[in-house]
């Protein structure tokens, strides 16, 4: 039974009781109203008007020869016999022939009736108060339970998610095969001496799939798995964590071999004494808690914490010693395989069409976590549900793409000529100087039909995925991110607000090359400016600028200098390549959304793409 039905049931039985409460006072009050004294059942005998008398405890029942009856009530210390005798009634008018005379036997019931009435208003008085005072404290902070554990156990009998649910992170899954192997065959590990990980930490950004990997590891293992959230823990009352964290682990050791769970563990695993309050905050006596009870397991516990984050870098180091998180699981970002795998995972159960390419979609989607996907996914379902489709066509994925890249479409948005027009010159500025650049990426969709906050996009698509990013790449990319603004100049002798996104990207990007990335001849391969952020203060706060003003103007016109270049070989292309660009905004116009082949119909590539990956120099002799 939940705890709603407990409530409920709760509820009726006191509900039940002050029913019968009032119930037993009426009745009472009523035959208290018709009572006659003992002196009138005296009198009423002596005259031959009752016919009989039951006793009931103290209390008579009398029925008059007339037929009608009344009640009185009688002393306890003396026999019914006795006091009417004591009251002048001779013996013959007791007898059997004047007078019928019943005597019950006592009721067990009568004390406990007793007792009740007394006791029972009580108990619904305090109820009342109780039931009052949990849902003043609500569901998650109910008086009585403050510093029980709030973890969700999940039996492991019946699986929902195993290894063959998750994809795209095979290197991860079998890291973690040892692990359910030792919650499966722990002898085999111990008579070998070996120590499995205590604990195992998922890094990774979000959405990767960390706790669906953990919820995996459990199914795979049939053992009972503890969720809980690391904000879960602290409450506003002192002690509360730690508190919690001792339940967790009690039950885990009663349900042992099993597996805890801690999602978001930077929320209270975060490195102590680093805040504004020292050390002796709520937040670090549940860490010291934490440490405490993971250095506590023995070697024959079968219990594994496990724990997700994607902020391994403020974690406390006492955390992530040997011993208690012995094992660190990176889950990255999936590249085009794991992509394609995981779209495989996500269209199980849904009706598509056979000419839909998953391989395509995969290549489409660079950047893509598993969230990502499977919200792809569903919104080509939910696409495909709304234009009354039975299955789901290479359309609607394709749509759903720019859906969740740029948000849906607004059709509805009225936008003048005027503006209709600058706003095709600038998607056509940065297609043109795309597919002049050889570094650049090909073009795959032009667009000036409004998505989000955006008048219109360039979706363009790498030929495969990459780690490392040359500088001739990021000049390329520099320059095609200024093609629009560069346009605007060129067509139209002034500029417009709508290369705001493009320029603020472009001004970062540049920077990050100067400062983080050393791909300045000037300032050289140095790193400028610390990224050790405090944890507790924000990010502007923490910046530690470890250089001279002299250096930063250094920086400052750096920075300058490659946006400038990069705004100037943007402008030398399209006027270049002015007739391609006017065709290109003319079909914009009017056709509103052109493909790759369209574009490359009116503008053919002029140099074969590549990658912009360095290529190794011939050896000189």
């Amino acid at each position: 039974m939940n705890s709603r039905n407990q409530s409920y049931a709760i509820y009726i039985l006191l509900f039940m009781a002050i029913i019968a409460l009032v119930v037993y006072s009426w009745s009472s009050q009523n035959s208290s109203q018709e009572a006659l004294t003992i002196n009138q059942v005296a009198d009423e005998i002596k005259n031959g008007q009752i016919a009989k008398i039951v006793q009931d405890e103290t209390r008579l029942r009398i029925t008059k020869t007339d037929g009608t009856q009344n009640t009185s009530n009688m002393d306890a210390n003396a026999s019914m016999v006795e006091q009417f005798l004591q009251l002048g009634v001779t013996a013959d008018q007791l007898a059997p022939a004047a007078i019928q005379l019943e005597i019950k036997p006592p009721s067990p019931w009568l004390n406990v009736m007793t007792f009740a009435s007394y006791v029972l208003p009580f108990l619904i008085l305090a109820g009342a108060f109780f039931f009052i005072f949990r849902q003043a404290q609500g569901s998650n902070n109910a008086a009585m339970s403050f510093g029980k554990s709030r973890a969700r156990m999940f039996a492991g009998d019946q699986p929902t998610v195993t290894f063959a649910d998750v994809a795209g992170v095979e290197e991860s899954k079998e890291e973690l095969r040892e692990v359910v192997e030792f919650l499966r065959e722990p002898q085999k590990f111990i008579a070998l001496g070996a120590r499995i990980p205590k604990g195992v930490l998922l890094v990774g950004p979000p959405g990767t799939g960390k706790t669906l990997l953990a919820k995996a590891v459990s199914g795979e293992a049939g053992v009972p798995f503890f969720s809980i959230s690391g904000s879960e823990f602290v409450e506003m009352f002192v002690g509360v964590g730690a508190s919690r964290v001792r339940d967790l682990f009690d039950q885990a050791k009663r349900h042992s071999p099993c597996i805890i769970f801690v999602d978001e563990i930077d929320a209270v695993g975060r490195q102590r004494g680093a805040g504004l309050g020292g050390s002796h905050d709520e937040r670090e006596q549940t860490l010291n808690q934490m440490l405490v009870e993971m250095d506590g397991f023995d070697t024959d516990t079968n219990i594994i914490i496990m724990a997700a984050t994607n902020r391994p870098d403020i974690l406390d180091p006492a955390l992530l010693r040997p011993g208690r998180f012995d094992r660190r699981v990176v889950l990255d970002r999936p590249d085009v395989r794991g992509r394609e795998a995981i779209l495989k995972v996500h269209v199980k159960g849904k009706p598509l069409e056979p000419n839909v390419d998953l391989a395509s979609i995969a290549r489409s989607t660079p950047g893509f976590v598993g969230a990502d996907i499977e919200n792809l996914v569903n919104e080509a379902a939910i696409l495909a549900a709304r234009r009354n489709k039975k299955v789901i066509t290479q359309e609607e994925f394709e749509e759903s793409i720019e859906r969740v890249i740029a948000g849906p479409e607004r059709k509805s948005r009225l936008i003048s000529a005027e503006e209709k027009r600058i706003i095709a010159y600038h998607e056509a500025g940065h297609a043109v100087v795309m597919n002049a650049l050889p570094e650049a990426d090909p073009v795959q969709k032009i667009t000036i039909v409004s998505r989000g906050m955006a008048g219109g996009y360039t979706l363009s698509r790498p030929a495969e995925d990459r780690i490392l990013m040359s500088r001739k790449k990021l000049v390329a990319e520099m320059i095609s991110l200024l093609g629009g603004r560069a346009a605007e100049e060129l067509v139209f002798d002034d500029i417009t607000s709508g290369a705001s996104n493009d320029i603020e990207r472009v001004t970062q990007m540049a920077r990050t090359m100067v400062t983080r990335l050393g791909m300045s001849d000037e300032m050289g391969p140095m790193v400028y400016g610390q990224k050790e952020e405090l944890i507790f203060l924000g990010r502007e706060i923490s910046e530690q600028r470890d250089y001279s003003e002299a250096v930063a103007q250094k920086i400052d016109a750096q920075v300058r200098t490659l946006v400038s270049e990069a705004h100037q070989q943007a402008k030398a292309l399209l006027t270049q390549y002015r007739a391609e660009l006017d065709g290109v905004a003319e079909l914009l116009l009017e056709k509103e959304t052109i493909t790759r082949e369209e574009f490359e119909a009116v503008f053919p590539t002029p140099q074969p793409k590549h990658s912009g990956t360095p290529v190794m120099l011939a050896a000189s002799n």
